[in-house]
C-alpha cells in the first residue's frame, strides 16, 4: 500500500514539475530566441544568446522527460542546476525569464527537481519498465550461463561414467561365472578341473558322462549295480572262463562240483554206457 502511494505521489510530482518546465520552454520558443536574448540582456546576464538557447532547450526536453518518467534522476539534476543558475544571474526586480518574476516558483521548481532526482520516478514510469526488462534479460542470461555450465559438467562426466561401466563389465567377465578353473589331471578321465566346466556353465549344472563298463576278469562284460551287486542281485563270486564246462570225471565222486548258483558253470552228467564184452 505504501509503495502504491509513493508511486502515485511521484507521478503527480512529475506531471506538475515537468508540465511547468515544458510550458516555460514553449513560451520562450513562441517568443523566439531574439526576444529571449533581449530579456537576458536587460537582466545583465553574460552571453545572453547562449543563455536564451540553453534555457529554452533544457526546459522543453526536461519537462517532457519528467512527465514520461524517463531518465528522471539525470533530468531532475539538470533542471535543478538550470533553475539555480537563472536565480543566481538575475534579480527579482526586473522579472525572471524562467517564471516571469516569481522567485518563490523558481525555488519550488528547483527543490522538486532535486527531490525527483533522488527519489526516482516510481513504478508508473518508463524507467521502471526499462529496469524490469533489463532485469529479465539479465536473469535469462544467467539461466543460459548456468544451463551451459551444466552441459559442460555433464559432458565431462560422461567419459568417467563410461570408464566405470567398462571396468565393471570387465570385472564381471573375469568373475566366478566366466573363469575356467585349472584342469585336474589327477581326477577321473574325461572330467574337467575344479574351476572348469562346473563354473563355466550357468547354474553350475554339468552333464554327467556315462560310466565305462568295467572289464570282466575273464574277458566278458558284467553288469553291475550299486554297492557292487550283480544284475541278478547275487553277490559276486568266482566265475569260470567262458566256454569252460565242469567235467564230472575231473571231480572226485561225491566231491563238490564248484560253488552252487554259478551262472557260467555247466554240469554235464556222465552217462553209464553198457560194457561191451
Amino acid at each position: 500500500m505504501r509503495q502504491t502511494l509513493r508511486d502515485l505521489a511521484a507521478l503527480a510530482a512529475r506531471l506538475g514539475v515537468g508540465g511547468i518546465f515544458f510550458a516555460n520552454g514553449w513560451h520562450k520558443l513562441e517568443a523566439g530566441l531574439t526576444a529571449t536574448n533581449d530579456q537576458f540582456t536587460s537582466l545583465g546576464a553574460p552571453a545572453p544568446g547562449i543563455w536564451a538557447a540553453a534555457t529554452m532547450l533544457i526546459e522543453l526536453v526536461g519537462g517532457v522527460l519528467l512527465v514520461a518518467g524517463l531518465a528522471v534522476p539525470a533530468c531532475g539534476l539538470v533542471l535543478f542546476a538550470e533553475a539555480a543558475a537563472v536565480f543566481a544571474v538575475t534579480t527579482g526586480e526586473h522579472g525572471l525569464p524562467l517564471t516571469g518574476g516569481d522567485v518563490s516558483l523558481v525555488v519550488a521548481l528547483g527543490a522538486a527537481s532535486v527531490l525527483l532526482a533522488v527519489v526516482g520516478a516510481g513504478r508508473l514510469s518508463v524507467d521502471h519498465l526499462l529496469v524490469m526488462r533489463r532485469r529479465e534479460a539479465e536473469a535469462a542470461q544467467d539461466f543460459a550461463a548456468e544451463a551451459e555450465a551444466d552441459d559442460v559438467i555433464a559432458a565431462l562426466r560422461e567419459p568417467e561414467s563410461a570408464r566405470d561401466t567398462g571396468t565393471a563389465g570387465t570385472a564381471g567377465a573375469a568373475g566366478p561365472m566366466g573363469s575356467a578353473g585349472p584342469a585336474n589331471s589327477s581326477g577321473p578321465a574325461g572330467s574337467a578341473g575344479a574351476g572348469g566346466a562346473d563354473r563355466g556353465a550357468p547354474g553350475g549344472d554339468t552333464a554327467e558322462l556315462p560310466a565305462r563298463p568295467r572289464a570282466h576278469p575273464y574277458g566278458g562284460p558284467r553288469d553291475t549295480g550299486e554297492a557292487g551287486e550283480t544284475a541278478d542281485g547275487d553277490a559276486p563270486g568266482p566265475r569260470s572262463a567262458p566256454g569252460d564246462t565242469a567235467d564230472p570225471r575231473d571231480v572226485p565222486d561225491g566231491g563238490p562240483a564248484g560253488p552252487a548258483g554259478s551262472h557260467d558253470d555247466v554240469l554235464v552228467a556222465r552217462r553209464d554206457e553198457p560194457r561191451r564184452d
